[in-house]
């Protein structure tokens, strides 16, 4: 993800988006391509040399559109969901995928309590009996808000926002979340409590569903769910559409276990014309209406816009569903480690000989405060870079290492010996017969090499560097330093790591060179009588 020229990167702007967006886009220097409506195999004809695709939820990013897309890095969603992207494939591409968490948190959720409103008052079946010429409260009887209980289920930015709202309805609030601990825990908003998912549907007058659809929560609020909600209770989904059994809730509402409900997205969209909720006065459906807003539109072409300007000209990758997150504080103390990681990977893949079968990466002292996912995808990145032509990124690494058979273990400790702070990463073998380990620190802003192996060194892990082992004899650096000479090689940097303590007297040298040697040239260094081993590495 490092910086380009704005004028050499193609975005492709796939769907409707305001056109804001573009002027952001421009005033980085980025000109937008914006499509019409198409098909799979018109986009299909249109990717070769596109770096991002812009899509709200119309356009579909499947496998096959990813595979036509040698170039693409970059697909920004500009809303929540990611549905419509093939995130697997994605993420085996190296392909960032993005969305925009936060631009329609506050349209959305005053949607949902719109429905509940809406639920509580039958307010679209009087509007249509009104509009029939019926004038009559008849079947029209509602409830109150005031001292119910509505519980929510997902606590994120959206559910927060839901409950906050409630409250201001002076209803009791009750909220479920996964990710956030179990009965009785601290709640992040005051006044909510926490509940497990069958108190919460067991106490809930309204329960309104906030949450993501994956593989964990399909079918969420099944017929088991359903049964155990408390009779005459209303459910909302404004969320996503698989979140809720429609079978199970059509029988629900036809027993007159609940009192009705009110949809905002179905499972197959739009539902089909002879869908029986379609024919309930007791539902209520509006075609997924949650982030249509103009404010919300504003706000996510904002986003999307900004965000795909920071991933190509600053490097930063905001929001992204298949990177670890970050914040612009922690990307920029990351940022050396990060690159020491990388140089470490690609170190040790052109050091080791035989397939590497098990990575295990330390950090010590003041690394401790990084994220050690990043830094072991950075590893990973550097490590598996120097065997897969392209296509090699944070985002795939761990993927990549997986499908080649390679175990990463990760370990911390809080003493980092006579550094601040150290990265210590070990690469071996099957069965542990060749293993190689190398560990560097950051002074400043600055990444360090301070041990290869057995050797304490101080390197700048860039550029190209020549690794010897030899019999500690004078005038062995001399020679080959008139090998390279003789060659027209300027050294940058000679560190010699010191005699181990052996009945060989073996020593090393790290040679930092202004350009790359000849393999003739290599083969000349070998050939000296003293040379053991000699081996060339390019770090960046």
């Amino acid at each position: 993800m490092s910086p380009r020229n704005p004028a050499s990167i193609r975005v492709l702007v796939c769907d409707d988006l305001d056109p804001i967006a573009l002027d952001e886009l421009r005033s980085r220097g980025i000109e937008p391509e914006v499509l019409q409506p198409m098909s799979e195999d018109q986009l299909i004809a249109l990717l070769p040399g596109v770096h991002a695709l812009l899509v709200r939820s119309a356009t579909k990013i499947t496998e096959r559109v990813l595979q036509a897309a040698p170039n693409l890095e970059l697909v920004g969603r500009a809303g929540v969901g990611v549905d419509n992207v093939d995130l697997a494939a994605a993420t085996s591409r190296g392909v960032v995928v993005m969305n925009t968490p936060t631009g329609n948190t506050v349209t959305t959720a005053e949607l949902a309590v719109s429905l509940i409103c809406s639920l509580a008052r039958h307010i679209p079946r009087a509007d249509r009996m009104v509009r029939s010429g019926k004038w009559s409260k008849k079947g029209l009887m509602g409830t109150e808000l005031t001292g119910k209980t509505l519980g929510v289920v997902g606590l994120g930015r959206i559910g927060a926002e839901v409950a906050r709202r409630g409250q201001g309805l002076c209803m009791r609030v009750v909220a479920h979340d996964p990710y956030l601990s179990g009965t009785g825990a601290p709640s992040p908003i005051a006044g909510v409590d926490l509940v497990s998912l069958e108190s919460l549907l067991e106490q809930a007058d309204f329960v309104t569903l906030h949450v993501p659809l994956m593989d964990s929560t399909k079918n969420l609020i099944g017929a088991d769910q359903l049964a155990s909600m408390k009779p005459g209770s209303r459910l909302i989904n404004a969320a996503r559409g698989g979140l809720v059994d429609e079978g199970a809730l059509l029988r629900a509402l036809e027993n007159g276990h609940l009192a009705g409900a009110a949809l905002d997205v179905f499972a197959q969209e739009p539902p089909a014309a002879d869908h029986p909720l379609l024919q309930r006065d007791d539902v209520i459906l509006t075609p997924h209406l949650g982030a249509s807003s103009e404010e919300a539109q504003r706000n996510v072409a904002i986003q999307v816009a900004q965000q795909t300007a920071a991933f190509f000209l600053d490097g930063v990758a905001q929001n992204a569903i298949n990177l670890p997150a970050l914040t612009q504080a922690e990307r920029q103390a990351l940022g050396p480690w990060a690159f020491l990681a990388t140089a470490m990977g690609r170190f040790l893949a052109q050091r080791a000989s035989e397939p590497i079968r098990k990575l295990e990466l330390f950090t010590l002292g003041e690394a401790t405060a990084h994220s050690s996912e990043h830094l072991e995808r950075a590893l990973l990145a550097g490590l598996l870079g120097q065997s897969i032509e392209g296509g090699v990124n944070l985002v795939n690494a761990p993927l990549l290492a997986a499908e080649r058979g390679i175990r990463v273990l990760r370990g911390q400790d809080e003493d980092a010996g006579n550094f601040s702070g150290l990265l210590r990463a070990r690469a071996s073998s099957k069965g542990g017969g060749e293993s190689h380990l190398v560990a560097g620190t950051v002074f400043g802003t600055h990444p360090r090499f301070v041990r290869v192996d057995g050797v304490h060194v101080d390197l700048d892990p860039k550029g190209t560097m020549l690794v010897t082992r030899h019999h500690d004899r004078p005038g062995v650096v001399g020679a080959i330093g008139t090998a390279l000479g003789n060659a027209g090689i300027n050294i940058r940097r000679v560190e010699l790591g010191p005699p181990a303590h052996n009945a060989e007297g073996m020593s090393s040298a790290f040679l930092m060179l202004h350009n790359r040697p000849s393999d003739a040239v290599i083969e000349q260094i070998a050939a000296l009588e003293p040379i053991v081993d000699v081996y060339l590495v390019e770090l960046s």
